[in-house]
């Protein structure tokens, strides 16, 4: 078994909401869950841009509207969030897709609505060079925060993640480094504090295998880990 997670029928018995379930990361988490028996909800715009599975309950929507938003967290235990603000394409200047304040938006329904409806659990994506972090990433990476359109997306994940930390639900907001497309599965390691220094890269299935263990192994409550390999 692979050495990050800790199968329990406690753990497979609780159902997840995945938003961002067609995105880079969010459709990689979605596959591994689905392979591993996870009984799952997903919140897309469009039904027909995803695969059905007898594990998956798919509902039609944004996270932005809080009765679509309801629909979809009813029943479930846990709530993770693979979203990020979308781009044209991967130059830095690209104009956006999502609304500057789109990752805010959607944790602050999130907490709102999963509050009421009694979910605890809560685990989201952020990125390495948010909030305190920022001291610790390559200089000319701060360069592009500061100067393109990359840095919407860093400030809004800092609005959402004060939001997540404020909210008194059980959250872990994991900050992976640079995201790649390897398939290679490589050990996942953490620093807290800065301490060890990170690496540069993870692959967004590392990434993936992660976000599963922080679910099954009960890992970094409350806590904000940084995730990379080597």
């Amino acid at each position: 078994m692979d050495p990050l997670y800790k199968r329990t029928e406690l753990v497979m018995s609780k159902k997840t909401l995945i938003l961002g379930a067609t995105g880079r990361t969010g459709k990689l988490l979605l596959g591994q869950m689905l392979n591993r028996d996870y009984k799952v909800n997903v919140l897309i715009r469009d039904k027909e841009r995803i695969v059905m599975h007898q594990n998956m309950s798919v509902f039609e929507g944004t996270p932005i509207d809080e009765k679509a938003l309801e629909k979809a967290i009813e029943g479930c235990d846990v709530i993770i969030s693979a979203l990020n603000i979308s781009r044209t394409c991967d130059f830095p200047w690209a104009p956006l897709r999502t609304q500057p304040d789109f990752l805010s938006q959607t944790l602050s329904n999130v907490v709102t609505v999963g509050t009421g409806l009694g979910v605890k659990r809560v685990i989201i994506l952020s990125a390495w060079g948010v909030g305190h972090t920022k001291s610790d990433i390559p200089w000319w990476f701060k360069w592009l925060i500061d100067y393109s359109n990359i840095g919407v997306a860093y400030r809004d994940h800092e609005r959402q993640e004060k939001l997540l930390a404020d909210s008194g639900m059980d959250y872990t907001i994991i900050r992976p480094v640079g995201l790649i497309n390897s398939e290679t599965e490589k050990n996942v390691l953490v620093s807290l504090n800065n301490a060890p220094k990170p690496g540069l890269t993870i692959s967004r299935k590392n990434v993936a295998r992660f976000i599963i263990s922080i679910l099954e192994n009960d890992w970094y409550i409350n806590q904000t880990p940084v995730i990379f390999t080597k």
